[in-house]
């Protein structure tokens, strides 16, 4: 039984990240998913350890060049002009030119650059909600790379900086969310990162983040009947594309194929892109043969 659960397990994470391959492509913000090095494995035993030597090898410098390399000639134009201007700065003129360069970066997708640049403001400027900008930040960049080396520097940035909130106010629960989240995802024991989750959902029901990571821990631990109120929960704040497809996958594994079905109707008409709506509809054909 055990081992028919993890085939069920490795064939839905190998569908969520087909998925997101689909919607980041597709420019649509704030998506979440199991990163891809770590798994079934990963998530049960927490092993990743916590180092900050594991982020020496990720600079400014190297987020940088990965980024110019990654875009044309012509959208690097301004951040090359801006750069040049950051490394004569000092002061409060270094700081305003880092918060534009995080835009920059920002605005052509490049999310690495983008939070190296919010944690030099975080650095210059302390407050709760610059650490959780920036630790938002990694966490998006760690959910988005393929890169499996950059993943345990990308995760341990974004544990720090919301360790660096909840530092300067221990009762942000955006924060709290974003270090359960690292944790979850292997940055110490699992167990006390759902507990942190959990303890978000308590005082705040609606909480979107927390729900959707505490639904994504529930699919990759294969307990998908305690996935589905999560996805729900999230659904009925707001409405996205990843969030009915997770639903649909949770369903899909619980052989409710009707419900599942529904779901990923809903998913594709959100996300509104020919690439998801084909693989969609190869998947709805799929239950319905099942029916």
């Amino acid at each position: 039984m055990n081992s028919s659960i993890t085939i069920k397990q490795v064939i839905i994470v190998g569908a969520i990240l087909l998925l997101i391959a689909f919607l980041f492509t597709r420019d649509i913000k704030g998506l979440v998913k199991p990163a891809e090095h770590n798994g079934n494995a990963g998530a049960a035993s927490g092993q990743m350890a916590q180092n900050p030597a594991a982020t020496s090898g990720l600079t400014l410098a190297n987020a940088s060049e990965a980024g110019k390399s990654a875009i044309s000639k012509g959208l690097g134009k301004d951040i090359i002009i801006l750069e040049k201007k950051y490394q004569s700065a000092s002061g409060n003129e270094k700081v305003d030119l880092a918060k534009k360069l995080a835009q920059k970066w920002d605005d052509v997708e490049q999310i690495t650059p983008s939070a190296m640049y919010l944690e030099v403001v975080a650095e210059n400027e302390p407050t709760a909600v610059n650490w959780v900008k920036t630790g938002d930040a990694f966490m998006k960049a760690y959910d988005r790379t393929q890169d499996s080396l950059a993943q345990p520097s990308l995760l341990t940035k974004a544990n720090m900086s919301f360790k660096n909130a909840l530092a300067k106010d221990s009762t942000n629960l955006d924060a709290k969310t974003g270090l359960g989240s690292t944790i979850v995802n292997g940055l110490g024991m699992p167990m006390q990162g759902i507990a942190m989750l959990l303890d978000v959902v308590n005082k705040q029901p609606n909480n979107i983040k927390a729900n959707m990571n505490l639904g994504l821990f529930s699919i990759k631990s294969g307990q998908f009947d305690k996935a589905i109120p999560r996805f729900k929960t999230v659904i009925a704040t707001s409405p996205t594309p990843e969030a009915y497809f997770y639903l649909a996958t949770a369903y899909e594994n619980l052989d409710r194929n009707k419900e599942a079905i529904a779901a990923y109707l809903e998913s594709k008409k959100l996300a509104a892109d020919p690439s998801l709506a084909s693989f969609i509809d190869k998947k709805v054909t799929e239950l319905k043969n099942k029916s």
